[in-house]
């Protein structure tokens, strides 16, 4: 699927469900100080937050969550000024519901227990993995951490993941997250 094809489906699905029932996953994007994220709310909550292109997400989530998708700025709003608030250092836990519905069983047991890493710091693989009881399984838990489908919100930027892989949006987005925490702490 092409980015066109994307954007007509998109128009189509906005223009057909006006004034009716909302889209069962809200769809759209965040412009910010690490770049474009795709954003992606279900009724269970964020399903992405995601670098990677917009049709490629799209494509996931038709895949494995529905296919009733479109634009909702009433459900995506609240996480964009969330996500404003955090760039700027003034929110360190994000209120947002997460849905972990693009993720396999494993990245899911190894993103919840990234998600319990506190705000300013950093955790190992190695952590994650006896925190999970698989502390041997270092790559396995890379990769989980390395496909995480809500990036930022989920913090795997957190994470010093070594040789086993780099944050989802690059070595710069991942430094640019972890200084926002730090300056953030540091009271800056």
């Amino acid at each position: 699927m092409s980015a066109g094809d994307l954007d007509a489906l998109l128009r189509v699905t906005s223009g057909t469900y006006r004034g009716e029932t909302p889209p069962d996953i809200a769809f759209g994007t965040y412009d910010g100080a690490v770049g474009r994220l795709v954003l992606a709310v279900t009724a269970r909550g964020i399903a992405a937050c995601s670098f990677e292109p917009e049709n490629s997400v799209f494509e996931q989530l038709t895949r494995h969550v529905g296919t009733f998708i479109g634009p909702d700025p009433g459900r995506l709003d609240p996480v964009r000024r969330e996500l404003d608030a955090y760039f700027s250092g003034r929110l360190r836990t994000f209120a947002t519901r997460v849905d972990l519905a693009l993720a396999t069983p494993f990245a899911r047991t190894v993103l919840q227990k990234t998600m319990a890493v506190p705000y300013g710091t950093a955790t190992t693989l190695e952590e994650i993995g006896e925190l999970i009881g698989r502390p041997r399984a270092l790559r396995a838990v890379g990769n989980a951490v390395n496909a995480n489908p809500v990036c930022v919100i989920v913090p795997s930027h957190r994470v010093e993941n070594g040789e086993q892989g780099d944050y989802p949006g690059g070595a710069a987005a991942k430094r640019h997250l972890l200084n926002v925490e730090a300056r953030a702490v540091a009271g800056r």
